[in-house]
């Protein structure tokens, strides 16, 4: 199965936001991708946080919900629509939900990230508890025979996550998210890798990179990681579609030649 990852550089503007998704979508069904996924907050880089609130939408509908579906059954995929906020229960707070549709359009999954990020090094600040109620149930569904675990942005600091998702084991672990710069720099790729070896499956991560109208500058470096930890694509910044093939082959010959999940001895 070939996959993308849509890097974007998203603006505070959801119209603008959801033509570029468009044409990227577009784009990447016109390479062959089966299942194309968009970053985290592909819809909206609001100027403050609290934007979010007056673009969140009811659970199942909403333009942003009916656009992504609209655009998978159009092109005849799967497509992870990175996060865009969907209301909460709690008034004056939402939740980042990552929703994923198959080819007839119909919404397979909702995935409520569960790990909201905090980080302050005297020069950025970033709490998204201001805002965000944080989910508190791992999702996974299949796709074309294939197994995706969904996760956004700093769930990847958290390993068990991932493990709890590894049952049954999943093919494709998918990452949308708008890493910071600073933190992207130090961290990205190296636990990208690490979640695909621990976990012996594919990973897609799609960022959002390059330098927002609001300020922000994201990292990006968007990629298609193998199961053994390789890179296969990757692009660092600036809107495009990163494509990569979804093996079964390659994943069975990692856990033949090195079986460390069935060497397992330890609950997560």
């Amino acid at each position: 199965m070939k996959i993308a990852a849509l890097q974007m550089v998203s603006t505070p503007d959801v119209d603008r936001n959801l033509a570029t998704a468009a044409r990227l979508v577009g784009e990447a069904a016109h390479a062959g991708a089966r299942l194309v996924a968009l970053p985290e907050y592909f819809c909206l880089m609001g100027r403050r946080d609290e934007d979010k609130l007056a673009i969140a939408e009811a659970d199942g509908q909403g333009p942003i919900q009916d656009a992504l579906s609209a655009l998978a059954r159009q092109h005849g995929l799967w497509l992870i629509g990175g996060t865009l906020p969907i209301r909460a229960a709690t008034p004056g707070r939402v939740r980042n939900a990552c929703c994923a549709w198959g080819p007839d359009g119909t919404r397979v999954a909702r995935y409520d990230k569960i790990h909201l990020f905090s980080f302050d090094n005297g020069r950025e600040a970033y709490d998204e508890a201001r805002v965000l109620e944080a989910g508190d149930t791992p999702v996974a569904f299949e796709a074309d025979g294939h197994r995706i675990g969904l996760s956004v942005c700093y769930d990847l600091r958290f390993p068990e996550l991932y493990r709890a998702l590894m049952t049954p084991p999943c093919d494709l672990l998918v990452v949308p998210a708008a890493f910071t710069y600073t933190t992207g720099q130090a961290h990205w790729e190296l636990l990208l890798r690490a979640r695909a070896v621990e976990n012996q499956c594919h990973v897609l991560a799609i960022g959002q990179g390059g330098l927002h109208e609001n300020g922000r500058r994201t990292w990006g470096h968007s990629m298609v990681v193998d199961p053994w930890g390789e890179v296969m694509a990757m692009q660092a910044e600036g809107e495009g579609v990163v494509l990569g093939e979804l093996s079964r082959l390659r994943r069975d010959a990692v856990r033949t030649q090195l079986p460390a999940l069935r060497h397992r001895t330890l609950a997560c």
